[in-house]
């Protein structure tokens, strides 16, 4: 309708279209907006507190309710109580979507529901062996015979106890040392303190008495829409606390692509905003972590951090533009150290951070990490490796091949981006769904159990599985037209068929929950990105899905979703279940590796090495592959042979096809072999072209 606002709240991300003068809170009621309002939407409570992002210089005046209530801080910060403002009668315009946009975020006090963040990742057997590390040393006290200077006294013992040589003493230890070394004596006298000592070249810091048991790090994974921080001991490498929150960047732009157009559009000014946002960011999940195990922040000697290569330059203060420009380049891919006081960060004053080193422009630090905590490219298992998120990033490789990767646009849809209903894992997002193949009866579950309100990434993959199983929806996607006016699921919508999921009556919005004809094609296209990344990955290292020895399934969404159900659609390869490994936030695995191993870190600098960045839009196959990809789960159904056999169970497809299927199969292997018997000929150089 001409004259509409988009109306959108962060960091859900969900949206509606709505006429100038509705009820601001009303339209977030009627999209299932996680937004607390006590008093009902009178004004009175002050519950229902909302930031205006963008696109509120034509709102209403405050009034008389939100002067009553808001302090002056929280005018200054721009808040507005929901329910008192109206959707203005103008906004800028979003070149991206083509709205005008009014953006508001929900602050964590105004939400009554909880973000499902996910934190965890596997954890990997390694010998602990921190880059900064605390040495313990007693030393004889100056007399006016021994006039030897505190420094040379302390390097001579370090030296002496522990073979570290040549030692700098930096200007912030030296501060410190007079006073710490005087500062405990031990019964004999002697004068005792504890070294922090950074990669055995730099005395750090200076501390008296013993004490190497306080002894704490930081690694944290910032992801495009969470981010997630681990504290822990680096005397043993245990996790003593961990926390997560939404990257408090979403305002700013949903995707990496919206916030780098940001920093073009308002230059130094959004650089340092998106920098600023972030580094706040992790100092509150370094905070609430320590706050639940009960340490001190300034016990943190060491920080390791990790993040796709725009995250990292956003970060560290880099110029990210030419990351979304042709080539995409990054402007720095080693790995950097940073003092924490240089960037605000927690931790004890001397500290450093570590951001890993990252592969290329769409292959960040956090790859890097999920490689690392993966073996990937040095194991002898032959590894394809998927880290799920707002893009996905797919690695291929053994000991023996060696390793190459690509990089995808594929999670904004699964993130429910793009989606009618779609929306992140919260409260009263619908996670499973399920469609009995013979009576077509649907079945779902919401997180929390609460009543759905929408549906998040996990079910949207289940769902053309059981609509494909259920004969729903056909091959290419398509909803049954012939189920409008028999089936009570399908209904006719304004942009095509919908199949509702959860009906107005049950839901915990002012609607029936459908996912759209036009919701599938959007999860068609990112699949499709998915496995065309795995298959031409596949082809270029002369490999088949039947070699592979594992798929590693990494991230947030990853860790949820039903192998069974990725497989069914195509989001990656057939491959028996068993083979199929979830492995949770990998990347912070990765993070975590690097914060007590310095081993570790070697190898996440040797990584962009020995893993070769493929560029899939320039790949010969491309297109081809990415049109076979769009079928739910692939135009060659022999290449599926598990998934055939489901569908033939489900009376989907017949014997005689699902015989021919295998045929195939059979006939595609033979042709394989001969290739690479060929291919083999040529590099022993026993046939010539």
């Amino acid at each position: 309708m001409t004259g509409q606002i988009e109306v959108v709240f962060q960091p859900s991300g969900r949206r509606r279209m709505a006429d100038p003068g509705e009820n601001v809170l009303d339209v977030a009621r009627s999209i299932g907006v996680d937004l607390a309002s006590v008093c009902g939407g009178k004004g009175t409570c002050g519950k229902c507190r909302v930031a205006v992002i963008s696109g509120g210089e034509k709102l209403n005046e405050l009034t008389e309710y939100e002067l009553k209530k808001m302090t002056d801080r929280d005018i200054k910060k721009d808040y507005r109580f929901a329910c008192q403002i109206l959707v203005p009668t103008d906004a800028p315009l979003d070149a991206k979507s083509g709205h005008k946009r009014l953006v508001l975020k929900i602050p964590e006090e105004s939400k009554t529901g909880e973000q499902r963040l996910q934190t965890e990742g596997r954890d990997v057997p390694i010998e602990i062996n921190p880059i900064v590390k605390k040495y313990y040393f007693e030393v004889k006290k100056a007399t006016l015979h021994d006039l030897v200077s505190d420094e040379l006294r302390m390097l001579a013992e370090l030296e002496k106890k522990y073979g570290l040589k040549d030692l700098v003493l930096t200007i912030e230890a030296a501060y410190q040392l007079p006073a710490a070394i005087r500062g405990a004596k031990t019964e004999d006298d002697m004068w005792t303190a504890t070294a922090v000592v950074w990669n055995d070249q730099e005395i750090i810091a200076i501390e008296p008495g013993d004490t190497k048991d306080q002894f704490y790090g930081f690694a944290v994974d910032i992801g495009s829409t969470k981010v997630a921080g681990f504290l822990l001991d680096l005397n043993t490498g245990e996790v003593k606390s961990l926390a997560a929150i939404m990257n408090p960047q979403i305002p700013y732009g949903e995707d990496i692509m919206s916030r780098i157009t940001f920093t073009i559009q308002r230059g130094e000014e959004a650089q340092e905003i998106l920098h600023k946002v972030i580094v706040e960011g992790v100092n509150e999940i370094c905070q609430k972590a320590c706050d639940q195990a009960g340490i001190n922040p300034e016990l943190i000697y060491d920080w390791s951090l990790v993040g796709n290569t725009a995250m990292s330059h956003l970060f560290l203060k880099v110029l990210a533009k030419y990351v979304a420009l042709a080539p995409y380049p990054p402007a720095v891919s080693r790995g950097i150290n940073v003092r924490l006081k240089d960037f605000g960060m927690l931790g004890h004053p001397n500290a450093k951070a570590y951001f890993s080193s990252c592969i290329g422009g769409f292959v960040g630090a956090d790859n890097v990490a999920v490689v690392l905590a993966s073996d990937l490219g040095v194991s002898d298992e032959l590894i394809l490796a998927l880290d799920i998120g707002t893009n996905t990033e797919i690695d291929l490789g053994s000991k023996e091949l060696g390793a190459m990767c690509c990089s995808t646009a594929s999670g904004p849809a699964f993130e429910g981006m793009q989606i009618a209903h779609g929306m992140r894992a919260a409260t009263g997002a619908i996670e499973r769904i399920s469609v009995d193949p013979f009576t077509q009866e649907v079945d779902y579950k919401t997180i929390g159990d609460a009543p759905p309100v929408g549906i998040c990434g996990s079910a949207l993959v289940e769902a053309p599985s059981e609509f494909l199983k259920a004969g729903i929806m056909n091959f290419k996607g398509k909803i049954d037209k012939e189920l409008l006016g028999k089936h009570k699921h399908v209904k006719q919508g304004e942009k095509g068929l919908e199949f509702i999921i959860a009906f107005k009556e049950e839901a915990g919005i002012d609607t029936d929950i459908w996912i759209s004809q036009n919701d599938i094609r959007q999860l068609q296209l990112a699949k499709a990105a998915m496995h065309t990344g795995c298959s031409v990955l596949l082809h270029r290292m002369n490999v088949t899905e039947e070699d592979l020895d594992a798929i590693v399934v990494a991230g947030a969404f990853g860790n949820f979703i039903q192998p069974e159900a990725a497989r069914t659609v195509g989001m990656y390869p057939e491959t028996p279940l068993e083979k199929i490994r979830l492995v949770g936030n990998a990347a912070g695995t990765g993070a975590r590796m690097n914060l007590v191993s310095r081993e570790s870190r070697q190898r996440s600098e040797n990584i962009p090495v020995i893993v070769k960045y493929h560029e899939l839009a320039i790949d010969p196959m491309f297109l081809t592959e990415y049109a076979n990809s769009m079928l739910f789960p692939y135009s060659d159904l022999s290449r599926y042979p598990e998934t055939s056999e489901l569908l033939l169970k489900a009376g989907r497809i017949t014997e005689d096809q699902y015989n021919k299927f295998m045929e195939e199969r059979e006939k595609r292997a033979l042709v394989f072999d001969s290739r690479v018997d060929t291919q083999i000929a040529y590099e022993k150089g026993e046939k010539k072209d």
